[in-house]
């Protein structure tokens, strides 16, 4: 039994009325395992031929539609919302929807939650459709339930290079349901309020404030490490979603300004190997996905930093000023 709704019968059904003949299939690493299993009902159902990607995704800012143009006909992205990006093959956008059971770490999040009142509710696309369900539960056990859109995303909906639906809710804690940290971090970080995460895939809830202290930490040495830095690489992605161009050329002419020097480097994807070469260069800056800086950090021997972290370097930000990156779309 698939863990995951991937709307067979509407990618069928847009098939035949595009009359598709090749079709992509672009999945994020978590779901890459059910792809062939996708590929196959697909293929059952229709005359189309699949191709599945096998590159990573990222997100919905890495759509394969640029390397898929002339091959497929259409693209299938699993997982993700759509952004506001213009594609070069048209692309139907699959939730994904889990059906995991929520209410096991539910159960364990209303103690973490105890003497708050006012809770911002907070997901990710895989579980947008059960935030009625969230919502009920919550407020049958005291619980007032505060969400927003945010910009670019949906009700109650974070990215983790998109946390404008946490932002000035008046609220006593967050929930966060879904798993891993990054998510949960950037909620601390960008609000210093209470962050309570319930992963339905643990059956577990916890609090995120001794993760969001170690990662400061780690930070906060990434960044001294950088005030030796004389030479930075900027990093700037060929990805349409998380190329940002003009802040790598400000952050440039930011560096020459306090009589340093940068180098903007292009890349499709980001590793430790394909910046070996770059030896003379002291530390790098991240301005494509937010989340490399922070996730892979440990990879890295030279200091990689965010915008954010690059300016406490130049000295234009104080070290409490700090916050997460984001890519405003």
């Amino acid at each position: 039994m698939l863990r995951y709704e991937f709307e067979i019968g509407r990618i069928v059904k847009k098939i035949r009325e595009k009359n598709v003949k090749t079709v992509g299939l672009q999945f994020p690493e978590g779901l890459k395992i059910y792809a062939t299993e996708v590929a196959r009902q697909i293929e059952d159902q229709t005359d189309a031929v699949v191709l599945i990607s096998g590159d990573p995704c990222y997100g919905a800012c890495d759509v394969v539609d640029t390397e898929m143009n002339g091959a497929a006909d259409l693209v299938v992205h699993f997982g993700h919302t759509p952004l506001p990006l213009n594609y070069d093959v048209p692309v139907l956008f699959v939730d994904a929807h889990s059906n995991v059971d929520l209410i096991k770490s539910l159960d364990g999040a209303l103690d973490l939650l105890e003497g708050y009142e006012k809770i911002g509710l907070v997901t990710t696309t895989q579980h947008l459709y059960l935030l009625k369900k969230m919502t009920e539960f919550l407020e049958n056990h005291g619980k007032t339930v505060v969400m927003k859109k945010g910009r670019g995303t949906q009700k109650g909906q974070v990215l983790g290079c998109n946390f404008s639906a946490i932002k000035e809710l008046d609220v006593d804690a967050f929930l966060y349901v879904g798993t891993g940290n990054f998510h949960s971090l950037g909620i601390k970080l960008f609000t210093d309020k209470p962050v309570i995460i319930a992963d339905p895939y643990m059956g577990k809830a916890r609090n995120i404030d001794e993760f969001a202290d170690r990662i400061l930490r780690i930070r906060f040495a990434r960044i001294a490490k950088a005030m030796d830095a004389k030479n930075f690489g900027i990093i700037v992605s060929s990805k349409k979603g998380q190329s940002r161009l003009d802040l790598a050329q400000a952050l440039k002419k930011t560096i020459h300004k306090m009589g340093m020097e940068a180098f903007v480097i292009m890349l499709d994807d980001v590793s430790p190997e394909l910046l070996t070469p770059f030896r003379d260069l002291d530390a790098f800056v991240m301005t494509a996905c937010p989340r490399i800086a922070i996730d892979d950090s440990k990879m890295y021997k030279k200091p990689l930093l965010t915008p954010q972290e690059l300016e406490i370097v130049l000295g234009i930000r104080n070290w409490d000023d700090y916050e997460m990156d984001e890519i405003k779309y």
